[in-house]
């Protein structure tokens, strides 16, 4: 069971996933830059949060929280708004709770994903965006830059609440979807 459970966290590594995650955090970078609207002082509503549902699902755990990690980086190098760690390793973080889908059944690569898997994948979004957001990278900012909490923890709470409501409201009909199309594939290869 441990070495299963292990399994699981690293998520599937070969050259799909060494792709998935190239990809998905190219996809993450330029879509927190050019695919988000501002809704607080550096914080926006981002259509990016779909990247981490789609690796996450395919991929597991650790390529998600690598994808959002790497992803958010280069995010920082494109829009030029310097190197913030603290956001990055968050992201990280809520990739990372993002993926963990295989860890309570649902499994999207075999067209594996019912109503009880999207409510718990509802409720894991929600904690996750609490400990990436709430806990992690206000702890961050703190022990990096010294930075004023009050604002960190007004823009973590505004990222939250929008990151969530992307992750439940796009997300679950984009985990929907694809594993009904790899059940599909899964039905195809059956019948050969």
């Amino acid at each position: 069971m441990a070495e299963n459970f292990g399994k699981l966290i690293l998520g599937k590594w070969n050259t799909k996933t060494l792709v998935g995650v190239a990809v998905g955090a190219a996809l993450f970078g330029v879509l927190m830059v050019y695919g988000s609207i501002p809704i607080f002082t550096n914080t926006q509503l981002t259509s990016a949060m779909i990247i981490p549902v789609v690796v996450g699902g395919l991929f597991g755990p650790l390529p998600a929280f690598v994808t959002l990690l790497v992803g958010n980086i280069l995010a920082d190098t494109l829009g030029g708004w310097g190197y913030w760690f603290d956001w990055s390793i968050g992201n990280g973080v809520l990739g990372f709770f993002i993926g963990t889908l295989p860890l309570y059944g649902a499994r999207i690569d075999e067209g594996i994903f019912k109503l009880r898997h999207g409510i718990i994948y509802a409720i894991i979004a929600i904690i996750g965006n609490a400990v990436a957001f709430g806990l992690i990278t206000p702890l961050l900012t703190s022990l990096f830059y010294a930075a004023d909490l009050e604002i960190t923890f007004l823009q973590a709470f505004a990222s939250g609440l929008s990151n969530t409501l992307v992750l439940i409201v796009v997300g679950i009909p984009i985990l929907v979807v694809l594993s009904k199309r790899f059940g599909k594939r899964k039905d195809l290869r059956e019948e050969d």
